[in-house]
């Protein structure tokens, strides 16, 4: 008998229950686009209305007020986390405080707060500083700023707190035996090493306040969602309108994901041995490889 006979021959493994359920998949999806086909949808008024000034202007807004939202909410965050890990009780307890309201609250309601506080407060007195009519004051895209803002503020609290705690206690005494104060040893030692655990979780929560901006449509303010509602009440197509907003927030948050993942690949070169490979390689791989590489026997 040869050798060629006696060798074990490798026979893949059927998977029949992955077939089965690639097979219910695809069954949902067909019966999900037959079921919008046979829908009263004006699909053409999607395309038709993609570029229209309104709906750029709302896309405008919608990136201003989240990058601007998100600026106070990171500024806000570092104040938070380094107030929560102070020795000082009454730091401390404020931020917890702070914290726990913004976190345990929802987000519209908070807006619905800012928005009607006129009819608790007639007036805004600040000495010398500011004075006008609370309903001056607290116009839409205040009142958007504030609710995002201080919200995020106390998520990015917790994030930035959790990669404060993340850099080991060593480099803490290490700054304080050379002389190095408490607030310098922040800056120069513990906040540039907790940074690899902070930036990529802020990525996910700029790519979040992107779709939670939506929500201040219902305090007047006029974003992607407001102007998308109104053509589509002028236009006789609210539905239509509503797949054009998604449509633009499905580019955004794909364009802001791209970002996020090549943030995430940055930061991870001081943990990981080999870095994942970006979209391009993946895409480069698959069509330089015809055939899978033989397995020897």
């Amino acid at each position: 008998m040869r050798d060629d006979d006696l060798a074990l021959r490798t026979v893949p493994v059927r998977h029949y229950g992955r077939y089965a359920a690639a097979v219910v998949v695809l069954a949902l999806m067909g019966a999900i686009v037959h079921a919008f086909a046979q829908g009263k949808v004006t699909w053409t008024a999607v395309p038709d209305h993609l570029f229209d000034d309104r709906i750029l202007r709302g896309v405008r807004e919608t990136l201003f007020l989240s990058v601007l939202s998100m600026v106070v909410g990171v500024a806000g965050g570092v104040v938070l986390a380094v107030m929560r890990l102070s020795r000082n009780p009454v730091t401390s307890s404020f931020a917890w405080f702070f914290i726990w309201f913004f976190r345990g609250t929802p987000v519209l309601v908070q807006l619905f707060v800012w928005f009607n506080l006129g009819l608790v407060f007639e007036y805004i007195n600040l000495g010398p500083v500011y004075q006008d009519e609370w309903s001056d004051f607290m116009t839409p895209f205040l009142t958007a700023l504030l609710g995002l803002g201080l919200n995020e503020a106390a998520y990015m609290a917790e994030i930035v707190r959790a990669g404060l705690l993340a850099v080991d206690e060593g480099q803490t005494e290490a700054a304080y035996a050379l002389g190095m104060r408490h607030g310098k040893t922040l800056r120069r030692i513990v906040i540039p090493q907790a940074m690899r655990v902070i930036v990529p979780p802020t990525g996910n929560e700029f790519i979040n306040m992107l779709k939670t901006a939506s929500l201040v449509a219902a305090v007047q303010y006029y974003e992607l969602l407001r102007h998308a509602q109104d053509i589509g009440q002028t236009s006789g197509a609210p539905v239509e309108m509503l797949f054009l907003a998604a449509t633009w927030y499905l580019i955004l948050t794909s364009l802001l994901s791209v970002g996020q993942y090549y943030l995430e690949r940055h930061y991870a070169r001081g943990t990981a041995r080999h870095l994942p490979p970006t979209p391009w390689q993946k895409v480069r791989t698959t069509l330089t490889t015809f055939r899978r590489p033989r397995v020897p026997r």
